[in-house]
């Protein structure tokens, strides 16, 4: 079975704080390394109340000096957001404080609206268009020092901190195949062009001295529970927290409900379903033949899951039910 993974986003609960979903987080990573998944990634977003994870290279030192052997990165640092030797700097002190445990993963989104992107970068265009050249050099400051380089991350320098690069679009799938770096797809919220951009990428992938062949990541939210209804019941708070970004009106995580089309009107029902195509939502065994369709399909290297859910203890049953599909697939197929 391929390695499964986790994306988080430090989701804020209706009637929670930050830092209760901070502490969640952290419980969650301890729970995923536990359960034997391969990496733990938060993800940066702004100006968003149901987000805790703005600070992304903040909350990745939270999660790996409460973990032990997990893989902790960023999916991803929003990297025209940034200098890309601010970035280096912050990788390569998390990479001196936790070797062989740092990820790090690349997005061009401004992860927010343009008025928030507007006060980050000052020059939002500018920050979009360097995007590949600042992919390069942020490569660089992770090489070893060459002869007359004046500028140094220190930390950074030497440490080859592994890169990733994040898309939804077929963009970073040219650009990841052009650097022969990872890629990891976000078809937990675009699947649309999810089969187009994984044969985009396995096409034109050139080897690199980080990747010899191609390694493509699929996000999928998933909610698992023990029976189908509760699992539906459970994911409604996604659906309602994606309803309220369509009306423009984003906010805490909502709790579930027991109807969710009592909530939403048809035309939002529509296009919330279609952002939200692959989700796999179930007891145990719906979400183990979900798992075994999606990869038999995308051919993925690795499986990222994700899930904007309200109930802590529901999250972490979640995960459980998860690692037990896996398991099974694992043992079925051998």
């Amino acid at each position: 079975m391929i390695p499964f993974s986790i994306l988080d986003l430090s989701p804020i609960a209706v009637g929670k704080t930050a830092a209760d979903a901070l502490h969640q987080t952290q419980e969650l990573a301890q729970h995923a390394e536990r359960l034997g998944y391969l990496r733990f990634w938060v993800a940066e977003h702004h100006n968003l109340a149901s987000v805790a994870s703005a600070a992304t290279a903040v909350v990745i030192g939270y999660v790996a000096g409460s973990t032990q052997r997990i893989r902790v990165g960023a999916g991803g640092v929003m990297l025209p957001n940034h200098a890309p030797l601010v970035i280096a700097e912050q990788f390569g002190t998390l990479a001196s404080l936790y070797p062989g445990r740092i990820d790090l993963g690349l997005g061009r989104a401004p992860g927010t609206d343009m008025h928030t992107a507007q006060a980050l970068r000052r020059d939002v265009r500018a920050g979009v268009d360097q995007f590949p050249e600042d992919v390069l050099e942020l490569q660089a400051y992770f090489a070893a020092p060459q002869p007359g380089q004046r500028i140094k991350a220190v930390p950074g320098v030497g440490l080859d901190v592994p890169l990733w690069l994040l898309g939804s679009s077929l963009y970073s799938a040219q650009l990841a195949a052009l650097y022969g770096l990872p890629f990891a797809f976000a078809s937990h919220f675009a699947p649309e062009d999810l089969m187009e951009a994984l044969a985009l990428y396995r096409r034109r992938f050139q080897p690199s001295k980080q990747l010899a062949k191609p390694y493509a990541m699929v996000g999928v939210n998933i909610t698992a529970a023990d029976t189908d209804r509760e699992a539906r019941r459970q994911f409604s708070s996604q659906q309602q927290a994606f309803t309220n970004l369509v009306r423009g009106k984003p906010g805490p995580v909502p709790a579930p409900l027991d109807d969710i089309d009592a909530y939403w009107e048809p035309h939002e029902k529509a296009l919330v379903e279609s952002k939200l195509a692959q989700a796999i939502v179930g007891s145990l065994a719906t979400v183990a033949r979900g798992l075994a369709q999606l990869i038999e399909v995308t051919g993925a290297d690795e499986l990222i899951i994700t899930g904007h859910g309200f109930d802590r203890a529901a999250r972490l049953r979640s995960l459980e039910l998860i690692a037990q599909a896996r398991d099974r697939s694992t043992a079925e197929a051998t």
